[in-house]
């Protein structure tokens, strides 16, 4: 059985398209405005998109998601209600990809088999677990495989060969690539040098490679997509919705504000 991510990027291909993946952090700022925001994006030219689930202690997330995560927390979020709210927008779209991205312990603390279980009921894609290395990928392989839930991995600027090979692997969908060093959404990657890392990704694996962290504008993007297979905003979209928030602007001026910006990054 096929899986959305690898149809949907088929689809692109034959269209001459690239993926434009946005991130929203479950629950964020809250569970109604972030169902809202999910149902949003796919008319705004996001062809995939990644939600974070939050948690209290994230060791790669930039101070924005951050600050989102512990929003969402307060204001209850769990595993169980973000499958909920995706289960939701199912019943509204079919053909998007998601991609939940989270830590190892709190989906280990759900129940491993109950969280793959309820993540494909869910109409769930693919996988980020940001702290589980390959080396611990026994633990999650068997039922990613049975529940058709593809185990997306991030390198960084600094992997080395070797190890992209061993990460290519026991990766399916599609490589992520962190375009800088360090945490989300606090520095600005180097186009160049994220060129020849890709390139040298695409040397070593068939797997689309997706550039994140750092991506922001329109002319990031332009770039970008010119080697790899697209982009992925988030922390950007993060800090509106924040910025919104502390100005106690209303739901509908976040949906605006949103869906202008993403307007302007996908208006090629």
């Amino acid at each position: 059985m096929k899986n959305r991510i690898e149809t949907k990027f088929l689809e692109l291909k034959n269209l001459n398209k690239k993926f434009f993946a946005c991130f929203l952090t479950s629950g964020d700022p809250t569970n109604k405005i972030f169902e809202n925001l999910l149902l949003l994006l796919p008319k705004l030219g996001s062809n995939l998109i990644e939600i974070g689930l939050p948690f209290s202690d994230p060791m790669a997330d930039g101070p924005t998601i951050q600050r989102s995560s512990q929003r969402a927390i307060k204001s209850g979020i769990n595993i169980k209600k973000t499958l909920n709210t995706i289960r939701k927008f199912r019943e509204h779209d079919s053909s998007t990809p998601i991609v939940l991205m989270g830590y190892f312990n709190p989906i280990y603390q759900f129940g491993l088999k109950d969280f793959f279980y309820k993540s494909n009921k869910s109409g769930v894609d693919g996988l980020i677990i940001v702290d589980l290395p390959p080396e611990e990928d026994s633990l999650i392989k068997n039922l990613s495989e049975e529940y058709n839930i593809h185990n997306i991995r991030l390198i960084a600027p600094t992997t080395s060969k070797e190890r992209i090979k061993k990460i290519s692997k026991s990766s399916r969908g599609f490589l992520y690539y962190v375009s800088v060093m360090g945490i989300t959404g606090t520095k600005k990657p180097s186009i160049n040098e994220v060129k020849k890392s890709v390139d040298s990704i695409k040397k070593i694996s068939n797997l689309p490679v997706l550039v994140g962290f750092g991506i922001n504008s329109y002319d990031q993007i332009t770039k970008i997509n010119k080697f790899a297979d697209g982009c992925v905003v988030g922390s950007a979209i993060i800090k509106i919705i924040e910025e919104a928030i502390e100005k106690k602007e209303q739901e509908k001026k976040i949906l605006e504000k949103v869906a202008n910006f993403l307007l302007k990054l996908n208006r090629g």
